[in-house]
């Protein structure tokens, strides 16, 4: 008897490779980052930061370890500081945690399901929507998923060369968050579940990882002694929450807030069922071949087909880092916000696999079809909202802000002050001077907030040596702080300025300016 007819599906009649796992990526990217380019006038809040710290190298800044404003710099030197440039980053870096998604995938099932699975998990808000910020916690996405990936190649092939990666990628995602701690307990746990720690292979690996990881690290760790360990209290600070019940209500406001942004991957997972509920297991190029599906609806689901241990690790590796947090917040009354869980969610894809069965090349269609329908639906209702219907409705949106109009103000204030010399500092805080630094020039810097510590990209007391353009907003999200009013008090030209908003039913943004004059140290130099 000749064998059954494979099902002739364009694409998908064969295992999908890379090739399409690239090209799915490489249409996530464009999607988001053309349509929030198109639709927003300024980055988030974040994004902005990340465009200001890019201002210089450091081993270190006051809120974060340094990897991702690298990142941002390296951008900044080859496309400038557009404003659409933290979307791209945001989404590269999406797509990046999404690539390792597939290749943990293709070491544990079927080509086939390896890109359902990371084709699930990209349509959750962290990987979509919330893809398009680039801050410290999308930027580790990457990190995050290719040490699960590096930690299952170690335990399962015992070869050095992945402890040794798995340490220096370790060491990356704590330079880009010291959040990688909860994963790297996960990691731990998982170890003393499974057994792992009795096998001596093991502690050669995890020394060798564990060299690899100080290796990278010990930089941003001689900053940190060199400056008091500034991001470390920033992060202490962030945790109090203010008493035990503001800490339950923060912890009742971070599960929903999880469970919505994960709302997407359950709303591909029951338009599936349906799909199939309606159509059953046929699909085109399978006219000819029911007999091949005769059986499909009592074949067993994807999840069950893995090895037991890789469903333990899935189970382990992907819930330990939500649950363990949960537990630590009601444990200690700690604060939690809802972005913080960014990378608690990356192997979700794998638990949708629970849900599916039939055949492969079916089932790989449709979670593609509707995984593409639910990208373009969030990307055009985002874009609309904080594009065009916030104009419309003058909703005051940071994607709405004038930062052109402001910029453009701000320089004309200045150039009538300070005829010929070009505008290289703003006075501001981080939102609106970004915004109207960006602007400018790409050699026009922030001096936030009068501080040289939250601004290591000028020397010690040179910040105002050749002039500054201060300015700060009481309307626009840019109240001034102490040593920004008293430069301003003190200034020898200011006024303010009425921007619009958001459109003619938007608020007016009072934009109080300063123009600092050179000092007469910059003056014998010129």
């Amino acid at each position: 008897m000749l064998p059954a007819a494979l099902p002739k599906i364009p694409l998908l009649a064969r295992p999908p490779g890379a090739a399409l796992a690239l090209l799915c990526l490489l249409g996530m990217v464009t999607l988001w980052t053309v349509l929030c380019a198109l639709s927003h006038t300024a980055p988030d809040l974040d994004g902005m930061e990340e465009l200001v710290w890019a201002a210089s190298l450091e081993l270190g800044y006051t809120k974060h370890p340094p990897l991702p404003s690298w990142f941002m710099h390296l951008a900044t030197e080859l496309l400038g500081r557009p404003v659409w440039l933290p979307f791209l980053m945001g989404q590269l870096f999406s797509a990046l945690g999404l690539w390792f998604v597939w290749k943990l995938g293709r070491e544990i099932t079927t080509p086939h399901r390896a890109l359902i699975a990371m084709l699930l998990v990209s349509v959750t808000a962290y990987f979509s929507l919330r893809g398009t910020i680039y801050n410290h916690n999308t930027a580790q996405l990457w990190s995050i998923t290719a040490s699960i990936w590096l930690y299952h190649r170690a335990l399962r092939g015992g070869r050095m060369r992945d402890w040794a990666l798995l340490g220096a990628v370790g060491g990356l995602a704590m330079l880009t968050k010291y959040s990688a701690l909860i994963q790297f307990a996960a990691f731990f746990l998982y170890a003393l579940r499974c057994g792992a720690l009795r096998r001596p292979d093991v502690w050669r690996g995890i020394a060798v990882a564990t060299a690899a990881f100080l290796i990278v690290l010990s930089p941003h760790l001689w900053w940190l002694d060199q400056h008091d360990f500034e991001p470390l209290r920033y992060a202490d600070a962030s945790l109090a929450a203010g008493g035990r019940a503001a800490a339950l209500k923060d912890l009742l406001d971070f599960t929903l807030d999880q469970a919505g942004r994960l709302a997407p991957m359950a709303l591909a997972l029951a338009a599936w069922t349906l799909w199939r509920k309606r159509r059953g297991d046929r699909a085109p190029g399978h006219a000819a071949n029911d007999e091949q599906f005769a059986g499909a609806a009592a074949a067993p689901r994807y999840w069950f087909d893995l090895a037991a241990e890789d469903r333990r690790f899935l189970l382990w590796v992907g819930l330990a880092p939500f649950f363990s947090t949960v537990l630590i917040s009601v444990v200690l009354g700690s604060r939690l916000e809802a972005s913080w869980g960014s990378t608690f969610f990356v192997l979700f894809g794998f638990y949708g696999l629970g849900w599916l069965r039939g055949p492969e090349t079916v089932q790989l269609r449709r979670v593609l079809i509707l995984t593409i329908a639910l990208h373009v639906v969030m990307a055009v209702g985002y874009a609309a909202a904080r594009g065009p219907i916030a104009q419309m409705t003058g909703h005051a949106s940071r994607s709405t802000y004038p930062g052109p109009a402001l910029a453009a103000q701000a320089l004309r204030h200045w150039q009538d002050h300070q005829p010929g010399r070009p505008l290289r500092v703003v006075v501001s805080n981080t939102w609106l001077g970004g915004n109207i630094a960006v602007h400018i020039s790409p050699d026009t810097r922030v001096w936030i907030d009068a501080s040289d510590e939250q601004s290591p990209w000028f020397a010690p007391g040179a910040a105002l040596r050749c002039g500054a353009l201060l300015a700060y907003s009481e309307q626009g999200r840019a109240a001034p702080a102490p040593a920004v009013q008293a430069l301003y008090d003190a200034a020898p030209w200011k006024g303010v300025d009425e921007v619009p908003w958001s459109g003619p039913k938007g608020k007016v943004i009072d934009l109080h300016w300063a123009v600092l004059p050179a000092t007469s140290d910059c003056l014998k130099a010129d």
